[in-house]
């Protein structure tokens, strides 16, 4: 049954070990720096009960008659598709600006292990068994999943066996119940997540079989032995009346500390076998990034109405350098919802029998929204202008000896006033020039992979067969050469 927000914000008072800003967290759901996310998560849960949202968040199970939410259904039409993208986009309304990690966008990794079963019974025919089960998990009982990769990896120059083995998540151990782990992950919302699909970053195995670094598995957040050593957060380092992205919808990382943390089995999804390891990361995103991207459209809208708003109020809209330049912004974005659009309209069945978006046209979607991202927010900036690096914050505004000459100057005229145009350029300097905007665009370009693997997922996923035969054809090469590209 769909959680509300407050059964959300219970489950995880666990008694998990947290910490931030130089303190050991009590609750994270009141702390400062950690409660405006977890109100944003908590909200989404309410969503799905409130009667004027309830048809876009949920949708009543044909077996059980209860309701669960659209994010976790498994995709099988195209109308599954279109239900996500609505229901990401009332997301992204609501939180009034971009999260990520909340959950629709990482249980698509585990869909792609769906796909995989046949790998991964290869290794062991429990394994598929419990992806089955926990992908029922998440439509029935609604945890708030997220997703665990990255290692502090230590020297990249050497094999983890050859440092610190504990630079890589490893198994030390096996047991009656499971396996002993140790290392640690960067994990974004891992403090106050339900679980985490925890797997292998891309890592180097050489011509190893098996390795103890090739391992994947469900994590329950509040098991013993975890610790959280979260990044300061940006939430209550300034005023929301000049940091409103900040103080609203921050996403905190955390390095995950696994103190030989035992795993059960039943929660293990594969183990040993890097076959099954490189498979599940070649095939990592083939679900999940589509939300992903559909992210950075919402960013691009940010942007085009931070800037639009900004020429609207200095008169400036008419002039044909700002119209080219608003015009760059808007074909950014129509690019991205065009690559989101053609991948579900060319969607293609996937393995395990799901409807899958079209790999070439989503992945080519992603490198193209997310390499264009830093040129994009530049030409934002520049329609902004340079107040939004010099206007003085909110409490000089209000000083009752100089608003006085902050209302002239920064009074336009009758319908834009001092704080229309005080508030305009305080959410524009946060969405495009702050720590949190810095930090917001780093996460978008490396949060899925780096840029070298968004790249190789093209080159696996488009069909150069297409080109090399028209070449063939119309240069009249001989029928002797041998077609496609290599692996």
């Amino acid at each position: 049954m769909i959680r509300t927000g407050n059964e959300y914000r219970e489950s995880i008072r666990d008694g998990r070990q947290v910490w931030i800003n130089g303190e050991k967290v009590d609750d994270v759901t009141t702390h400062p720096m950690f409660k405006p996310i977890v109100d944003v998560r908590a909200r989404i849960y309410d969503l799905a009960h409130e009667e004027a949202t309830q048809e876009v968040m949920a949708y009543t199970d044909e077996t059980t008659g209860e309701l669960n939410a659209i994010a976790n259904r498994l995709p099988k039409t195209h109308q599954d598709w279109a239900d996500k993208r609505a229901a990401v986009d009332l997301v992204q309304r609501e939180a009034g600006g971009v999260v990520t990690r909340v959950g629709d966008e990482t249980i698509g990794e585990m869909w792609s292990l769906f796909d995989g079963q046949d790998v991964l019974n290869e290794v062991d025919p429990r394994f598929s068994e419990n992806i089955r089960r926990h992908i029922a998990k998440s439509i029935t009982a609604d945890p708030f999943h997220v997703s665990a990769n990255t290692d502090p990896k230590g020297d990249r120059s050497k094999a983890p066996q050859d440092q610190d083995p504990d630079m890589l998540l490893h198994v030390v151990r096996e047991t009656d119940n499971g396996i002993v782990v140790r290392g640690a992950k960067y994990e974004t919302a891992a403090a106050y997540s339900n679980q985490a699909f925890t797997k292998p970053t891309i890592a180097n195995w050489g011509n190893s079989e098996l390795s103890d670094y090739a391992v994947g598995f469900v994590m329950d957040m509040g098991t013993p032995g975890l610790k959280f050593i979260s990044r300061n957060g940006f939430a209550g380092k300034g005023p929301s009346a000049d940091y409103p992205l900040s103080n609203r919808v921050d996403e905190v990382e955390s390095l995950v500390v696994f103190d030989d943390v035992e795993i059960p089995w039943e929660d293990v999804l594969f183990y040993r076998h890097t076959k099954a390891a490189a498979f599940i990361r070649s095939t990592l995103h083939r679900y999940s990034a589509f939300p992903f991207v559909q992210r950075t459209l919402h960013l691009a809208d940010l942007m085009i109405g931070a800037a639009l708003w900004n020429v609207k109020q200095t008169g400036l809209e008419k002039q044909q350098a700002v119209q080219e330049k608003l015009a760059q912004l808007a074909c950014y974005r129509e690019s991205i919802n065009a690559h989101l659009t053609a991948a579900i309209a060319n969607a293609e069945t996937s393995p395990g029998g799901l409807l899958m978006p079209n790999q070439s046209l989503l992945y080519a979607g992603r490198v193209t929204a997310l390499s264009q991202l830093p040129a994009m927010m530049h030409i934002a900036r520049e329609l902004c202008g340079g107040q939004i690096c010099i206007t003085p914050d909110a409490a000089t505004f209000s000083d009752p000896e100089v608003s006085p000459w902050l209302e002239k100057f920064y009074s336009i005229n009758d319908n834009w006033v001092s704080e229309d145009r005080r508030k305009l350029l305080a959410f524009a300097r946060d969405l495009l020039n702050s720590d949190y905007a810095g930090h917001r665009l780093t996460f978008q370009l490396f949060a899925q992979s780096p840029p070298f693997a968004q790249l190789g997922a093209v080159y696996r996923n488009f069909d150069f067969d297409g080109p090399l035969g028209l070449v063939k054809a119309s240069a009249g090469l001989s029928d002797k050469i041998l077609g496609g590209v290599p692996d």
